[in-house]
């Protein structure tokens, strides 16, 4: 098994945080979204993933370490791939060609997921979707009688369906996706000057293809800072009921912590209440603060303030009033 996580955008709906770094590894509950993305696939494999392909723009050499650690830490071969250019979903998955062979998952890395289905050998395709209440402003899938997929429709204003593609895709033949998405390249099959995955889905539908849609019971969005931060709590609700919370620094002193709470490494907290629901990178100071319901990011100093919802970048300094903040890396704010 394959993965492609096309991550060439910067997430212009998450700055200041995705000023310095892209948003899949920006952290919720300790780890990179696109970490947490990944591990989320591995649980519906049946098979193990031996190479993991990162579509990216120009990150630079510090970020694509980053990303081949991820795919190592899952036991997998990373490889980079570029999108210099806008191009759209099916352009950006072309991107990562070598990577089109065999057993395929696609997962745009804006998304984590709870579900507990499993891909079999025997599915030719599945779409993971969500069942929402108001699909008019996703793109949806339409099924048979027989529970396949026989169409994608970008946005309906009429009810069409309410099952809402969350962009994850597994396909079984790899090669085959790729000559489809080759054909809208070279027919320049475009709208609205962009290549779209869902037309290739189309054409695979259309000559025979066969998929299922893989519903989850929990779609986790990072497109923003305020999901991010739900997204972060729902994390640390999961992590805590599955064992897997950490708290990785004991240097604690006259403070109260309520989880679940992820606490990375070497962090000092000082006569302060945190939690629930708080994510606190490595190396950070907390002093005389009260935080519940954010993220805090490495190497940052809080000081006596009251934060909930927050989002506090890296190598950041605050000390201040009570607010709703959002605050990115190398940021300083004293009041």
């Amino acid at each position: 098994m394959k993965v492609i996580v096309p991550m060439a955008g910067r997430g212009s709906r998450l700055r200041p945080h995705t000023l310095t770094i892209p948003k899949p590894l920006v952290p919720v509950g300790g780890k990179p979204i696109v970490h947490r993305l990944v591990a989320d696939i591995a649980r519906v494999c049946a098979e193990p993933i031996e190479e993991i392909a990162f579509v990216v723009g120009e990150f630079g050499d510090a970020v694509e370490k980053e990303l081949l650690a991820v795919a190592a830490s899952l036991g997998a071969k990373g490889s980079i791939h570029y999108q210099l250019e806008a191009l759209g979903t099916a352009h950006a998955v072309l991107c990562a060609a070598s990577a089109l062979e065999g057993p395929v998952v696609v997962a745009f890395a804006d998304t984590l997921f709870k579900a507990d289905f499993k891909i079999s050998k025997e599915d030719e395709g599945i779409l993971w979707v969500k069942q929402i209440e108001d699909p008019s402003a996703f793109g949806v899938v339409k099924l048979d009688a027989n529970g396949n997929i026989i169409d994608f429709v970008e946005k309906p204003q009429t009810f069409v369906s309410d099952l809402a593609m969350i962009g994850i895709y597994y396909f079984k033949d790899g090669a085959r996706l790729k000559a489809e998405l080759q054909y809208l390249i070279d027919n320049n099959v475009v709208k609205s000057g962009e290549y779209q995955l869902p037309d290739a889905l189309r054409r695979l539908t259309e000559a025979g293809v066969s998929f299922k849609p893989g519903t989850v019971d929990e779609w986790l969005d990072c497109g923003n800072k305020e999901v991010t931060v739900e997204t972060n709590q729902r994390v640390l609700e999961h992590d805590l009921a599955a064992g897997r919370l950490q708290q990785l620094s004991t240097d604690i002193t006259d403070s109260v912590i309520i989880q679940p709470c992820f606490i990375g490494a070497n962090v000092r907290i000082e006569r302060s209440v945190v939690g629930p629901h708080v994510s606190i990178g490595a190396g950070t100071v907390l002093t005389d603060v009260n935080v519940k319901n954010c993220i805090i990011g490495n190497h940052t100093k809080l000081e006596k303030t009251n934060l909930v919802g927050a989002m506090i970048g890296s190598n950041a300094h605050y000390r201040g009033r009570a607010k709703d903040l959002s605050l990115g890396d190398f940021s300083s704010v004293h009041e």
